[in-house]
């Protein structure tokens, strides 16, 4: 069913995003990395999503624990909603 296509669909986008966030975090342990055309892409696509956790300080002294809940976060949310799809689509 066209459904369940879009729900892989949306499933495989969140787990490519997922990917994103941690090349996001493993580029800072490359000096200039950022600077690159593809770490201006990768921080073009993260900060937007990042910043709505920048708020609730997730830092413990040098540690910064943002984009690891940023990628519970996110990945919590997106099999909840396939599950509550499933249960209100197909009874499952």
């Amino acid at each position: 069913m066209i459904i369940i296509s879009l729900l892989n669909l949306f499933l495989r986008g969140v787990q490519l995003y997922s990917f994103v966030l941690v090349a996001y975090a493993l580029m800072s342990w490359f000096p200039g990395a950022y600077d690159t055309k593809v770490g201006q892409f990768i921080i073009k696509i993260s900060r937007p999503y990042l910043s709505l956790f920048d708020r609730f300080n997730l830092s413990i002294g040098p540690i910064d624990f943002t984009i690891i809940v940023a990628l519970f976060v996110l990945n919590f949310a997106s099999e909840g909603l396939a599950m509550f799809l499933n249960r209100i689509l197909f009874g499952i």
